[in-house]
């Protein structure tokens, strides 16, 4: 055999249930690993159906049609070994998140997952059987032992089980692992730990795209034996990268390593599992020489935007729409909204509605018409005050007597979210919500008002990120695409005269705070108090989050970049009188 073993990461952005055109796109990846001399391509987990197809899991005929997929892909892969992620079935009607190797136009064997995660964004155990037997095949006189996400993350089981039992020289984890913030650390650090205490090669491979609320953000990498980095896909974005394995290095860090032996020695003989032959590679003599790919890793707020953008535009595109709408308010996070917006279907694609009430300032006008234009987006002005005084006239009778409130504050909002409804159905296009986490938390939005719409690009982002966000966008740009008085003023809904968000709500920085404690590291009342917070404050805000979990439940779905979002992590009652 070869020293050096050449293998393929085909980070694949697929679409949940279009089996057909994910079988399209893997044969595509197929044939430009082969044309790149590769012995080995290896693709994410359930590729075939994509990640995650939920209840399309109950459905017997789908499985059945994945399976079909799977066999006609397998027969038109006749050069290279493939591995591709799929949902198997056994005769008692259990189903399994399982990978198959491909080759020679065949099957040629099947990997069962063995850890199924039911945590946070996960519910795997609703719909498989976990697997029962680690697999270790034997291609080119190497071992390889493959995985599938969950299994990697779980330490002392089926990594150590392939490397210690199999002899596995080359782990081989096929994921679809969701973004949130300084994921990509977190899981270079879990391929770091299992090389190094297995001794083996860690390829990692990741899904890459936007999903529902997911977002996957690719970042593939391979690690050595030393834990170092060897090569490394984009983030955000699909790829194919072909690297070379330094198999001989790799034998003869093991030969030299006391540890190494004394382990083969003890568990050899503990192994039972009967090893998977597959025929020898190609001949590398042909081959050219390649650098393995290392890309500089995103920083923070770049990564949090591509995130957004990925996430934004995959909803838009694979759900069949061509043009978004949002309504521009001159405030931070219409602002931001577009600006994703733009980048992630282009500025053709965006149209801007400004809908000012005899409320809104001539300055929110000209903030709104001076971002559309750095945007290079349309815009429509429709106002609102001759409809705002016909519902007034029509609720008259029945609110006389009675002084107004924010029962006429949420009439603006709700007449607003009813236009834009109203030009999503006539023209066909998406209606992009513009709340961020602080406020659906708090539940400072209005139902059918703000709230109305198609997708929540910023739902899962604090306030004090957004203002990042949007410095990052300015800075990235290398002018202020986003003004700056639009950063600079203070936030107001323009629901009432002279309004302002402090007025109702703590300040964001110490509000966005309290909600982390709160919301996202579940600390007691008590707990945050103890941190020096203000009693009451704590309590308010707490409130305010537990009171406003019938508004959440009403929202779009919006894209998950922190560890806890709503929805998809923090799955609260609504009727619900345990408080703490």
């Amino acid at each position: 055999m070869s020293d050096i073993f050449r293998l393929a990461l085909a980070q694949t952005n697929t679409i949940v249930g279009d089996l057909q055109g994910n079988c399209e796109k893997i044969l595509d990846y197929i044939y430009e690993a082969e044309t790149g001399g590769v012995d080995l391509v290896i693709f994410p987990e359930l590729t075939i159906p994509s990640y995650f197809p939920e209840d399309l899991l109950l459905k017997k005929r789908f499985i059945e049609d994945n399976q079909k997929h799977l066999h006609i892909l397998a027969e038109k892969n006749t050069k290279i070994v493939a591995i591709v992620g799929f949902v198997d079935s056994d005769e008692d009607g259990n189903i399994y998140n399982a990978a198959a190797i491909l080759q020679n136009g065949k099957v040629a064997a099947v990997y069962h997952k063995i850890c199924l995660p039911n945590y946070s964004v996960f519910d795997e155990k609703r719909y498989f059987v976990p697997g029962d037997a680690p697999l270790v095949f034997e291609y080119n006189d190497i071992r390889f032992g493959l995985n599938i996400c969950e299994d990697i993350w779980v330490p002392d089981g089926v990594t150590e089980c392939q490397a210690w039992q199999g002899g596995a020289e080359v782990i081989l984890s096929l994921s679809a692992s969701p973004y949130h913030t300084d994921k990509r650390k977190d899981r270079l650090e879990i391929g770091v730990e299992r090389a190094q205490s297995t001794r083996t090669i860690v390829v990692y491979l990741n899904l890459i795209g936007g999903q529902d609320e997911l977002v996957f953000d690719g970042n593939s990498f391979i690690v050595d034996q030393h834990g170092d980095l060897v090569a490394e896909c984009q983030q955000f974005g699909e790829d194919l990268v072909i690297a070379d394995l330094d198999i001989a290095g790799l034998r003869k860090f093991r030969r030299e390593d006391a540890t190494f032996q004394e382990q083969q020695q003890k568990f050899r003989s503990l192994y039972v599992h009967e090893f998977r032959s597959l025929a020898e590679g190609q001949s590398t003599s042909t081959r050219k020489t390649i650098t393995n790919k290392k890309r500089r890793p995103m920083r923070l707020f770049e990564e949090i935007y591509q995130a957004l953008v990925l996430g934004t535009g995959d909803y838009v595109r694979k759900n069949g729409f061509q043009k978004v709408v949002i309504g521009l308010s001159g405030g931070i996070d219409s602002a931001l909204t577009a600006a994703i917006a733009v980048d992630a279907v282009g500025p053709q694609n965006v149209v801007g509605i400004l809908m000012p009430s005899e409320i809104t300032s001539q300055a929110s006008t000209s903030d709104a018409l001076e971002l559309a234009g750095n945007l290079h987006i349309e815009t429509k002005t429709i106002a609102i005050r001759e409809a705002f005084v016909v519902y007034k006239k029509l609720l008259r009778d029945i609110f006389a007597g009675l002084p107004e409130d924010i029962t006429e504050e949420n009439l603006q909002a709700r007449i607003r979210g009813n236009i834009l409804m109203a030009l999503s159905n006539k023209f066909g296009w998406l209606v992009l919500t513009t709340g961020n986490k602080s406020e659906t938390s708090v539940g400072y939005c209005t139902l059918y008002g703000d709230m109305a719409g198609g997708f929540a690009v910023i739902k899962d982002v604090p306030k004090t990120l957004v203002y990042k966000l949007c410095d990052y966008k300015n800075a990235a740009a290398g002018k202020d695409i986003i003004p700056k008085q639009i950063i600079a003023k203070p936030p107001s809904a323009e629901l009432r005269p002279g309004q302002t968000d402090q007025d109702s709500l703590p300040p964001y920085d110490l509000l966005d705070a309290i909600l982390e404690e709160f919301v996202e590291k579940d600390k007691t009342l008590k707990e945050i108090i103890a941190q020096g917070y203000d009693r009451e404050i704590v309590k308010k805000v707490a409130r305010l989050v537990d009171i406003n979990e019938y508004k959440r439940r009403q929202a779009p779905p919006g894209i998950k970049i922190t560890n806890k979002a709503f929805g998809k992590d923090r799955r609260m009652p609504i009727t619900n009188k345990y408080h703490t």
